[in-house]
C-alpha cells in the first residue's frame, strides 16, 4: 500500500461515492490507506458548507429546515468516519495510525466549528423555546430537546473567549486519547511473553501450545513460544498454566503496562487528560468532568453512582476474602507451603471450580466450537425471539480473511441489515471485544444497518476447530446483543439510531442477551461435542449453569475496583489531579479508602492501560453494573412468562431494541417492565443479597 494522495475524486477514490454495494456496504477491496486522508477533507469540507447554508438560511427557522436539514449533512464524512475507525481498531497498520494522530485535532476543530456556530445555535434555540408551538410528534420532539442538550452541553452558550479556550482543549484531548490508544496496542504486542522451555507451558492443551509455537514463528522466534496478553489485567492462561514462575511472570507484566517508562509510557498522557477534562467541565459550568459525563446519563449525577458503589463494594469484597480463603485452603492441603498471590488465584480457583463441579474447563470447551456456536446458539436465539433468520454470504469483499457476513433476514424474508463476525485476535486488532455501524439505520435517510461484532479468540492451529471457552461463548452472546441493538433499530432520525442511548442503559440489551447462552433451550441446541456430535450431558449442562455464582467475589471486585477508581478520578478539580509521578499512589490510595483491602485480586484495569476512559467510558465503566440491574430484572420478566419465544422477544423489540434513543432511556425500561428495575434480582445473581 501506498501513502501517495490519491485525487479527491468519486472515479479515483470509492470513498467518495455512495457504496454500491448492498445496504451500503464498504467496498474493501478498493480501499486503500491513501484514500482516507483526501476523503476526510472532502467530508469536512462538505458538512460545513452544508451546516453554514442552514446557519445562514435568511427564512424563520422550521423542524424541516434547520434540524430535519442539519440530519441529513455530512453523507460523506459519516461514511468515512465509519469505516476508518472501524479499520483503525479491527486491522490497522502504519499508515491509517499516522493518519489517525493527524486527523485526531481535525476532526475534534470540525465538530466545535458545528457545535459553536452560533447562528445554528440561534435556530435551534428558537425551535427549542417555541417546541409546544411546532406541532412535533414524540420522536420529532425529542430530537429537538437533544439537539439543544447536545448545543448547550458543546459550549454554545459561551462567550467567544470561552469557546476559543474550549476548541484549544478538545484538539489535545482528541490528540492525547488517539496516542493513548495506540500505547496501548503497540505496548500490548511488545509486552507477549517470550517462553525458551516447553516444560513451562504445562498445563496447556497441545493446541495452546502449537499456537503459541506459531505465534513464535511468525515473529522470527524459532525454537521459541509467545503468549500474547488482553488488555485486562488478569490473562487467560492464568488458569492453566501450572509454572508459578511463569504464572508471576505474565501477571506482573500485564499490571505495569503503561507505567514502565519508555515510548509507551501513558502516566503522563493520563494525566494531562484527566486536568483537561475537569478544565473543560469548569469551563462549561460543572463542578467535576464526572458531573458533566453523568448528568447525560440515566444516573445523572456522582452522588448517585458513588452511593450504588457504596452500596456494592463491602459484600462483594467479603465475597472475595472467602474465596481467598478457600483457595489459601487448597493451596495448603497441597502442601505448597506459600500465601495466595494474584497470579495465582485463577490456576487455583480452576481447581477448586473442578472439585466443585466436578467440570474440567478444557474438556467443557469441546462442546464449544465456534460455528456450533453461531449458528444454531447465536443465531437461533435470535430466531427464536426476533424471527430472524441468518444467511452467510461470501461474496461481499473484507477487510481481512478472517472476517465472515451474513444476511439478516426478517420472517417475511426480506434482507434488514447485514452483520460482520471478526473474530480472531491478531497484532492489528485492539483488545477486548466490541460492537461497531458501517451504516446505521434511518428511516429519514433510506438506511438500513451493516453491522460487525469483534472479539479476540486465540485461531487454533491450522485444521484444528475453534473451541471457545465458556466466557469466550458469553461474550459472543454479549457482543450480538449489542449487534441485536443496531440491526433491529427502527428510527426516523439518524441521532437515534441503535446503540445511540446513555452509556449506562447501552449494556443492558448486551449484558441481557447473555442470558441466552447458558438457556436449557439454547444451550441445548448447540452445545453438542465438536468430535462425537453427542449432546452436552444434562448432568453437566446443569453444573455449568450452577457454576454462574462461582468466583463472583472475585469477578464483582475486580470490576467494582476499575469503577471506583474512574469516578475518583474524574471527581477530581483541574488543582486536585495527580501528576504522572503520583498516579499509581492515587490508585493506590482510592482503592484502599474504598475498602479494597485484597491484594490478590487487582482491579480489572489499572490506569495506565485503562482504554474505557480514554474512550466512551470515561467517568461512566459504572455503567455495566448499573446496566445489570435492568438486566437482571429483565431475565426475571421473561423467566415470569416461560422464556424466549416470539410474543417475549416482540415485545423487547417493541419497546426497547427498536426504539434507539428516541425515547428516554428510564421511561424505554418502564415501558418494557410495566415499572422501574427491582436490584434484588442482581444482588441474588452475584452473591450480594444479605445472608
Amino acid at each position: 500500500m501506498t501513502s501517495e494522495s490519491a485525487s479527491p475524486s468519486s472515479e479515483s477514490n470509492p470513498l467518495l461515492a455512495e457504496f454500491e454495494l448492498p445496504l451500503g456496504y464498504p467496498p474493501f477491496d478498493l480501499i486503500e490507506p491513501r484514500h482516507f486522508g483526501p476523503a476526510f477533507d472532502v467530508g469536512m469540507e462538505e458538512q460545513r458548507a452544508e451546516v453554514t447554508a442552514i446557519a445562514a438560511d435568511t427564512r424563520a427557522p422550521t423542524f424541516e429546515n434547520t434540524l430535519e436539514a442539519l440530519e441529513r449533512t455530512g453523507r460523506t464524512l459519516q461514511r468515512v468516519k465509519l469505516v476508518f475507525f472501524n479499520l483503525v481498531g479491527a486491522h490497522t497498520n502504519d499508515a491509517l495510525e499516522a493518519l489517525r494522530t493527524e486527523l485526531s485535532p481535525k476532526l475534534a476543530a470540525h465538530s466545535d466549528a458545528i457545535l459553536l456556530d452560533a447562528d445554528l445555535f440561534r435556530r435551534i434555540d428558537t425551535l427549542h423555546r417555541k417546541l409546544d408551538e411546532l406541532g412535533l410528534d414524540a420522536e420529532a420532539r425529542r430530537l429537538v430537546e437533544r439537539y439543544h442538550e447536545i448545543f448547550v452541553r458543546a459550549g454554545a452558550r459561551l462567550d467567544e473567549d470561552a469557546k476559543t479556550l474550549l476548541k484549544a482543549l478538545n484538539a489535545e484531548l482528541a490528540e492525547l486519547s488517539t496516542r493513548f490508544s495506540q500505547n496501548v496496542l503497540h505496548e500490548v504486542n511488545d509486552s507477549a511473553i517470550v517462553v525458551d522451555d516447553r516444560e513451562e507451558l504445562r498445563g496447556l492443551t497441545a493446541g495452546e501450545i502449537a499456537t503459541a509455537r506459531r505465534a513464535a514463528e511468525e515473529r522470527g522466534m524459532e525454537g521459541q513460544w509467545v503468549l500474547p496478553l488482553q488488555n485486562t489485567s488478569g490473562q487467560p492462561v492464568l488458569a492453566s498454566l501450572e509454572d508459578r514462575a511463569l504464572r508471576r511472570r505474565i501477571l506482573e507484566t500485564s499490571l505495569t503496562r503503561g507505567s514502565r517508562g519508555g515510548a509507551y509510557d501513558n502516566r503522563e498522557i493520563v494525566s494531562r487528560v484527566t486536568r483537561l477534562r475537569a478544565e473543560r467541565a469548569h469551563l462549561l459550568g460543572y463542578e467535576h468532568h464526572a458531573a458533566y459525563v453523568l448528568e447525560d446519563q440515566t444516573a445523572r449525577t456522582a452522588e448517585a453512582v458513588n452511593e450504588r458503589l457504596v452500596e456494592l463494594v463491602p459484600p462483594a469484597v467479603r465475597n472475595a476474602h472467602r474465596e481467598a480463603e478457600a483457595l489459601q485452603e487448597l493451596i495448603d492441603a497441597e502442601g505448597d507451603g506459600f500465601g495466595l498471590e494474584a497470579w495465582d488465584w485463577a490456576f487455583y480457583a480452576e481447581k477448586r471450580r473442578s472439585s466443585l463441579h466436578d467440570i474440567d474447563q478444557n474438556a467443557l470447551r469441546a462442546y464449544f466450537e465456534l460455528d456450533a456456536v453461531l449458528e444454531r446458539g447465536l443465531f437461533h436465539a435470535a430466531r427464536v425471539l426476533f424471527g430472524l433468520d441468518m444467511e452467510e454470504r461470501t461474496d461481499l469483499p473484507t477487510y481481512h480473511p478472517d472476517v465472515r457476513v451474513w444476511n439478516v433476514r426478517s420472517e417475511n424474508g426480506e434482507v434488514i441489515a447485514l452483520f460482520l463476525a471478526d473474530l480472531y485476535a491478531r497484532p492489528s486488532k485492539r483488545g477486548g471485544a466490541w460492537m461497531n455501524s458501517y451504516v446505521r439505520q434511518s428511516d429519514l435517510l433510506g438506511d438500513r444497518p451493516v453491522i460487525s461484532n469483534h472479539q479476540n479468540v486465540t485461531k487454533p492451529a491450522e485444521g484444528e476447530p475453534t473451541l471457545l471457552t465458556l466466557d469466550e461463548v458469553n461474550t459472543l452472546f454479549h457482543e450480538f446483543g449489542h449487534g441485536l441493538h443496531g440491526i433491529l433499530s427502527d428510527v426516523r432520525y439518524p441521532l437515534f439510531s441503535g446503540t445511540s442511548v446513555p452509556r449506562d442503559f447501552v449494556e443492558f440489551p448486551s449484558q441481557f442477551n447473555e442470558v441466552w447462552a447458558l438457556w436449557p433451550d439454547i444451550l441445548a441446541n448447540y452445545a453438542v461435542h465438536h468430535e462425537t456430535g453427542a449432546p452436552m450431558p444434562p448432568e453437566v449442562a446443569d453444573k455449568v449453569r450452577e457454576m454462574r455464582r462461582f468466583n463472583q467475589g472475585y469477578a464483582t471486585t475486580e470490576y467494582l475496583a476499575a469503577c471506583v477508581v474512574d469516578q475518583a478520578l474524574h471527581q477530581l478539580s483541574p488543582d486536585e489531579v495527580p501528576s504522572a509521578d503520583e498516579l499509581l499512589a492515587f490508585e493506590a490510595r482510592v482503592l484502599s479508602d474504598a475498602g479494597f483491602d485484597i491484594d490478590a485480586v487487582p482491579p480489572r484495569y489499572r490506569i495506565p492501560y485503562f482504554s474505557h476512559i480514554m474512550g466512551g467510558y470515561a467517568a461512566g465503566y459504572y455503567a455495566y453494573i448499573w446496566a445489570e440491574v435492568l438486566d437482571a430484572d429483565a431475565v426475571a420478566w421473561f423467566e415470569e412468562r416461560g422464556g424466549p419465544r416470539r410474543e417475549t422477544g416482540e415485545h423487547l423489540r417493541k419497546t426497547v431494541l427498536s426504539k434507539g434513543g428516541s425515547v428516554d432511556a428510564t421511561e424505554m425500561y418502564r415501558a418494557f417492565r410495566g415499572r422501574d428495575a427491582d436490584v434484588a434480582p442482581l444482588l441474588r445473581r452475584r452473591g450480594l443479597a444479605r445472608r
